[in-house]
């Protein structure tokens, strides 16, 4: 839970190693805790999510059972997390015909390591506690603790960490329970749990033919429960931190989307990440952070992040080209979903000023399209959605020079002018036409410049880099387009059928790039892989363009992934297709669970059920169906909209229903 995560080992322990660890606030106050009973590791059996921040793992103690080939011991590790906490009780049974002993120790050390550091691979070396009251205590820099209480445990220490033992005796139908715990403290953390525990969105029930639907919905809605946080300088609302581990803390992106995707079950989460980047808003021109005035941040730390090979950033970072737009299209989809006019007034004054950003310092090179460029030599070389240094690629694994203009956030600039226009208008405020007018020629600048062909035919490459030319690698980014307005229905057309074939849809959702591209390879971050809320957005921008059979290979798709990964899609998997393979191979340094992936499912209901809201009317509305669907009749009961819930359901004769309930 916000802001604390637990990494483990499926059978509970914690090594040090990799990514594992008790981290709180971003630094890593346990780097492991193992246990054993008479110096013998138990046997993992089995373990699992039981519900949002709590896990089990079952082991059977064969150091201890009795005669025979039956497990007839085993020790039960829950783990319980709740923010600065870990509860994590130690149950022992047995079905022996005797009571059986043993000693049971629990090894545990502290490096208190940055997250950063942890990532590159590059931990300092363990710290030595101290006993405290009831426990074990570790201090780091910058105000850190971590105490381990285990009061009826008897402690040695050591210059690399402390054991706890206990010496037991388990009774036959006499369950025996070890309590540990771990608090820790992290002074100066800009972000925390909300206090509010009412989570923001509704939850809905879902019946569907096909149950994986059911399944995903549940584990991305737990798991989204998990991320809820807020930052100390809007300390009142509520917004979905990015990822567990690396990126758990506000991004004004990942923050954004995940919003949108979670409309359909209320709009409350949207206005607490709405003001929250609102507060951070720009006012100033200022380099070294990449501050302008009216753009929305990056991303927030609260120290400066160190991600190795010459690349820091500050604690508040502005180095993005799309949050500015993102945040005017949620504004626009937030009250188009229902959220009070009183709501939105309050937000026009931000809206204004990412506007004005749009207009006065978005186009740094002055040929009328949003880019990026990193002034400072250490920021982020690129500054879209796909940030990795090669993320941005000639089809012939040239990377591209900046300035670049990626193509996806034109159309989130389109759409954020359009539906400026419209806010605009229905408050009674100016300028709505000059935003169309410049909206329609972006459109047509963008119709004059981004596109290219190849052999297959046309479609619109991934940028423009900084002569003006066309990037000309086929990827994913030509999905965000869908949906927006930017393109006519006939480019549409050409687009989504471009994304379901074969070098672009693996099986299991979207790559990122063509197989076609020298640079493709199935587990690079951006050059091959595939990134669940990546293939959500084209979901998204086909079902409002009206692609549903496009749409539904895609869901069919990501449906397909879900089930490998236990119903909670990672941040992302390798682009491997179908039949290559048990499965999409897991890319191993993916966040799970992230905050984009998780509202994919959302995305994916949302879809398949093709509800709309239609402000005019206060009312939800189905669009009629061509195609059956690929997961057959689907209800879901506790849809949100204009103050009101819904029951919808779209049956598999064709038959579609939206009923207002409350």
């Amino acid at each position: 839970m916000a802001p604390t995560q637990v990494w483990s080992g499926p059978d509970g322990q914690i090594r040090a190693t990799g990514a594992q660890g008790v981290f709180h606030a971003d630094v890593r106050v346990l780097s492991s805790t193992v246990l054993t009973v008479d110096g013998v590791e138990p046997e993992w059996l089995l373990s699992g999510h039981r519900d949002a921040g709590v896990s089990e793992a079952v082991l059977a103690l064969r150091m201890i059972d009795g005669p025979g080939p039956d497990p007839t011991a085993w020790v039960r590790r829950r783990c319980e997390v709740s923010p600065g906490r870990v509860h994590a009780p130690i149950v022992l049974e047995c079905a022996t015909q005797e009571p059986v002993s043993g000693t049971l120790r629990l090894r545990m050390s502290s490096d208190m390591a940055g997250f950063d550091s942890v990532k590159q691979g590059a931990p300092a070396g363990p710290l030595r506690p101290e006993v405290v009251d009831g426990g074990v205590q570790w201090t780091g820099g910058d105000g850190v603790t971590c105490r381990v209480l285990v009061p009826d445990a008897r402690i040695d220490l050591d210059d690399e960490g402390a054991t706890a033992a206990w010496d037991v005796t388990v009774h036959p139908g006499a369950p025996l329970t070890l309590d540990w715990d771990v608090v820790a403290e992290v002074r100066g953390a800009v972000v925390q749990r909300p206090d509010n525990p009412f989570i923001e969105w509704r939850r809905p029930v879902v019946t569907a033919d096909d149950p994986r639907l059911g399944r995903l919905l549940h584990r991305s809605l737990d798991d989204l429960a998990t991320l809820r946080m807020t930052w100390d300088q809007a300390p009142r609302e509520t917004f979905l931190a990015a990822g567990s581990p690396w990126f758990f803390t506000l991004f004004g992106r990942d923050s954004l989307w995940a919003a949108r995707f979670l409309l359909p079950l209320g709009t409350d989460l949207a206005r607490g990440t709405l003001r929250t980047l609102a507060a951070g808003q720009g006012t100033r021109d200022e380099p070294a952070t990449q501050e302008q005035p009216g753009k929305i941040l990056h991303e927030v730390r609260s120290k400066t992040l160190n991600l190795g090979e010459g690349t820091s950033l500050p604690p508040v970072y502005y180095g993005t080209v799309d949050a500015t737009p993102l945040w005017v299209c949620l504004l626009k989809d937030a009250w188009q979903w229902g959220m009070a006019d009183a709501d939105v007034v309050d937000l026009l004054p931000a809206l204004d000023r990412c506007l004005v950003w749009m207009q006065d310092h978005g186009d740094s090179d002055g040929d009328g399209f949003l880019d990026y460029q990193d002034p400072t030599g250490h920021g982020l070389a690129n500054q879209g959605w796909k940030d990795s240094g090669d993320s941005i690629q000639w089809r012939d694994g040239r990377l591209a020079e900046g300035p670049i203009a990626l193509s996806e956030v034109q159309a989130y600039a389109y759409e954020a002018a359009m539906g400026a226009a419209d806010l605009l208008d229905h408050f009674g405020r100016p300028g709505g036409e000059d935003w169309r007018r410049w909206a329609a020629d972006l459109a047509e600048r963008f119709r004059a410049r981004f596109w290219t062909r190849d052999a297959e035919g046309p479609y619109p490459g991934i940028a423009l880099d900084r002569h003006g030319a066309v990037v000309d690698s086929v990827a994913s980014n030509m999905g965000h387009l869908l949906g927006t307005g930017l393109l006519r229905p006939d480019e549409e057309r050409v687009i989504a059928g471009r994304l379901v074939g074969q070098d672009m849809s693996s099986g299991y959702g979207l790559r990122t790039l063509s197989t076609t591209s020298a640079g493709y390879w199935p587990l690079k971050y951006h050059g091959g892989s595939v990134w669940a809320h990546d293939t959500a957005i084209a979901v998204h921008g086909m079902s409002r363009a009206g692609l549903r059979d496009a749409a539904t290979v895609l869901i069919g798709g990501l449906l397909e992934a879900a089930g490998h990964f236990g119903y909670q899609l990672p941040e992302l998997y390798g682009g491997n297709p179908v039949g290559d393979g048990p499965g999409p191979v897991p890319y191993p340094a993916a966040c799970h669970p992230q905050a984009w992936s998780a509202g994919a499912a959302v995305v994916v209901l949302t879809a398949l059920l093709d509800v709309v809201p239609d402000r005019a009317e206060g009312e939800l509305r189905m669009r009629p169906a061509s195609t059956a669907l690929p997961v057959g009749s689907v209800r879901a009961e506790g849809i949100s909209g204009f103050g009101g819930h819904w029951t919808v359901e779209r049956l598999r004769d064709g038959t579609t229903r939206a009923t207002r309930t409350t």
